[in-house]
């Protein structure tokens, strides 16, 4: 038996299980489906909902009757684990699974309002998930879906050989990265995705997408074996004329750099890139973003919360692109011409109102970015030092929820934090003095995993007001385990299973 908290609210230490529900704000749900897969969910304000995906069924969770309604999708050792939840409309969700190495999508009716009590697959439609969902379930995809057009990175190919950030649906041509080019993408690993505005003129409108990939220079030296990298693309990227046909031709990357100088003088890196959330702001153009990172290797573990201005990632897109040049082919900055429209530019925008379409860019255009999608400065973060460091600990921290809390005295950030050890720490950062910040860990709620068998794994979620998105707080189980879980809270000695 499994079960499902649909949220919490924990104040001042850990709470055991018949404490938390005391609070009133807890709703356990038991579920009898054989699987631990609870990764994919989304948050429907206007219906009080939460959609639940997992390898076997579909389901919500209701404030009616607190009956969860399902909609089971495939069952058998090769499963349909559902990947991906989007909003179609008012009335029907977006859904797509990896339908056993086979990805399919389909849309679910949730009716008008919550007192309609509708959840049901659309009779007769089914459709290929190729480029939407991911072959593997172990293998992270990320989507968005916007103005009928979804936007996906996903590995595109039964092997996992061919990742892409994908544009599907919507009655237009598909459009994605590069095939086998690593300039591109190396080994990507995606992470989260997201429309934000550049300017006042919706022809500037650009997708934005966090992902960590393998070094071009993995194995050189000095070089980080892996690099944290924010994208981004135009929206209304047709793709070229005579070159990168059906292909993004505003595709452009730079580095995301976290790290923290120690008082012995040596700078500790945090490369991989774990989670992140897109607090918004009043103004739409301007989200914070927070990112959550961890050392590379498996010898030292160290965790970093790092965060940047959409302000400082823009200048970095705005400035020299890199170059590989020189007896050693090494990095460098392009110091030659920059052919116009500037790449990275859309069509139709700010600065190119005479330009209807991408492909109407020059070949010289096209042909540039093709072989320069990487910025040469990197991202760093607000007052180029982390938010939150973690090292010298048994754990790094796996994910990631900001909220924001109106105290007496102002508007402070409460950031949420899950760790490979199952617990969530509260913590908040407050000014120490006018150069340095003081980190204080408010609580933190405990959940144990058993190892060996019987299995434990908690697979909870950090969820936030207005959050379209929730974070797994544990990686799914390995490959050929059993999914029958217990679960262990702190204080609470009894387990359920099936």
């Amino acid at each position: 038996m499994h079960v499902c908290v649909y949220a919490c609210v924990c104040v001042g230490g850990s709470l055991s299980s018949p404490e938390l529900l005391d609070t009133r704000a807890a709703r356990p749900f038991s579920l009898s489906f054989n699987t631990s897969d609870y990764r994919i969910l989304l948050m429907d304000q206007d219906q009080g909902r939460l959609y639940l995906g997992n390898s076997l069924v579909f389901f919500h969770s209701t404030t009616i009757d607190n009956i969860p309604l399902s909609v089971y999708t495939h069952q058998g050792e090769c499963a349909n684990f559902v990947r991906m939840i989007e909003p179609w409309n008012r009335t029907h969700l977006y859904t797509c699974g990896t339908g056993a190495y086979q990805p399919i999508c389909t849309f679910i009716n949730r009716g008008w309002k919550a007192e309609d009590y509708v959840f049901r697959l659309v009779p007769g439609f089914l459709e290929s998930g190729k480029g939407k969902c991911s072959y593997d379930p172990f293998q992270e995809n990320i989507a968005a879906l916007i103005n009928g057009n979804l936007y996906a990175g996903v590995h595109v190919d039964f092997m996992g050989t061919d990742p892409a950030l994908f544009r599907t649906m919507g009655g237009r041509t598909a459009v994605r990265t590069e095939q086998y080019d690593s300039r591109w993408l190396n080994e990507p690993v995606f992470i989260q995705i997201q429309q934000i505005p550049d300017s006042a003129e919706r022809n500037d409108d650009k997708l934005y997408f966090f992902f960590r990939e393998k070094s071009l220079d993995a194995g050189g030296g000095s070089s980080p074996s892996v690099m944290a990298r924010v994208g981004r693309v135009c929206l209304d990227d047709e793709g070229g004329q005579k070159s990168l046909v059906n292909r993004w031709t505003s595709f452009l990357k730079a580095r995301l750099i976290c790290s923290v100088i120690g008082e012995d003088g040596v700078e500790t890196s945090f490369d991989e890139l774990r989670d992140v959330f897109i607090q918004p702001t009043q103004d739409e153009r301007n989200p914070v973003i927070y990112a959550l990172f961890t050392t590379a290797g498996s010898v030292f573990k160290g965790s970093a919360v790092c965060v940047y201005s959409m302000a400082d990632i823009r200048n970095v897109f705005n400035g020299p692109f890199s170059h590989k040049h020189g007896h050693n082919y090494q990095w460098t900055v392009y110091t030659g011409k920059i052919p116009y429209p500037r790449p990275g530019t859309c069509p139709g925008g700010t600065f190119t109102p005479g330009i209807r379409t991408s492909k109407d860019f020059s070949d010289e255009a096209v042909n540039f970015m093709r072989a320069h999608p990487l910025m040469y400065h990197p991202v760093y973060p607000i007052h180029r030092r982390p938010l939150v460091v973690r090292t010298g600990v048994d754990y790094r921290f796996t994910a990631l929820v900001v909220d924001q809390v109106d105290a007496v005295d102002a508007r402070y950030e409460v950031l949420f934090l899950g760790t490979d050890r199952g617990t969530v720490q509260k913590v908040i950062v407050l000014p120490k003095d006018p150069s340095t910040m003081e980190e204080l860990t408010l609580e933190e709620v405990e959940v144990f995993r058993v190892w060996p068998a019987p299995t434990a794994v908690w697979h909870g979620t950090l969820t936030a007001p207005g959050m379209g998105r929730a974070a797994p707080l544990s990686p799914p189980p390995p490959r050929g385990q059993d999914h029958n879980t217990h679960y262990h809270t702190t204080h609470h000695n009894t387990s359920s299973s099936n």
